[in-house]
């Protein structure tokens, strides 16, 4: 144990001082960087007003079509800064063919996605994406590298779920549809609070085309009691027991979606154009949610706008 007598001979030394000075100046920058990156990771990655490169660190394959890319953010502590439900701006420089003179041209493309990763994830984002032989982003995004660079802008927000705002929600999803519903579908069921219950629709070309079916699968023996998830294919092997073909009133009935009468319900839809005039009528010229079609799927079973939410 060093005494007050040596402690004060040591004091007298410069080599103390100097000892003393690096350890100062050194626990000061420390505490700088510390900070520094502790508000980095207070601010969120994506700006709603600019686009911000993100990296990509990794793709995996989820079906014949299909791919999750998943891109990092500046600071491993930072979260996207999105609720649900949102969806994000990408932007990229892509070689754009036009069908009417077969001429293709170099554009900036920019296209909406949705991400399926958690609002809560830091560090990174993930988009589900479906490559099509003819779509120029889809198509830039499939031929990164891990270690190139996209332009990312948002979020831009869709509907704003609240826990316990709905005691039943339905979901009628297409193809990549699924993404805005794979969001809510999470928020709700990562919640111990939270009660509403959700029943999706999902439907497909064919079985090689369900996306993250183990995930939705997972998800409905987790909470058995909270979601439940049916799949309708318009092409079917024999062998197929889910529902077949469009989506009709009838089928809707029999997987137990919410009924129009019951108070506290919502029906979200996601997927192609001819999908939503089919389930629920389009939207408005300006994008804005438009009426319920009487003539729809969702409009012969009694529901109207107030209870219908178009992604």
């Amino acid at each position: 144990m060093i005494s007050r007598a040596n402690v004060i001979e040591l004091m007298k030394k410069p080599v103390f001082w100097v000892g003393f000075a690096a350890w100062t100046v050194g626990g000061y920058f420390l505490a700088r960087s510390y900070s520094t990156k502790r508000k980095a990771s207070l601010t969120p990655a994506l700006k709603p007003d600019a686009f911000v490169p993100l990296r990509l660190i990794s793709s995996e394959r989820v079906s014949h079509n299909t791919s999750k890319f998943r891109f990092a953010f500046p600071n491993d502590q930072q979260l996207a800064g999105y609720n649900v439900a949102s969806c994000l701006l990408v932007k990229a420089t892509c070689g754009v063919l036009d069908k009417q003179t077969g001429v293709k041209t170099v554009q900036d493309v920019i296209r909406p996605y949705t991400p399926t990763s958690s609002p809560d994830a830091r560090g990174y984002l993930e988009l589900v994406i479906k490559q099509y032989p003819d779509g120029p982003m889809s198509n830039h995004i499939f031929n990164l590298k891990v270690g190139d660079q996209l332009l990312f802008k948002g979020p831009i927000a869709k509907i704003k779920y609240e826990t316990n705002a709905w005691s039943h929600i339905g979901m009628i999803a297409g193809g990549t549809g699924i993404t805005p519903m794979l969001q809510v579908i999470h928020r709700a069921l990562s919640d111990p609070a939270d009660k509403t219950k959700v029943t999706l629709v999902f439907g497909n070309i064919s079985s090689d085309d369900i996306l993250l079916k183990k995930e939705l699968d997972a998800l409905a023996g987790q909470y058995p009691d909270r979601f439940k998830v049916h799949y309708t294919l318009d092409k079917p092997t024999e062998s197929w027991k889910g529902f077949r073909g469009f989506i009709t009133s009838d089928m809707l009935k029999e997987a137990g979606l919410p009924n129009a009468s019951d108070d506290k319900v919502m029906v979200m839809v996601c997927g192609s154009s001819g999908m939503l005039k089919h389930v629920c009528g389009d939207k408005n010229p300006d994008k804005s949610q438009g009426e319920v079609d009487p003539n729809s799927v969702l409009g012969k079973l009694g529901f109207t706008k107030d209870k219908v939410f178009k992604f």
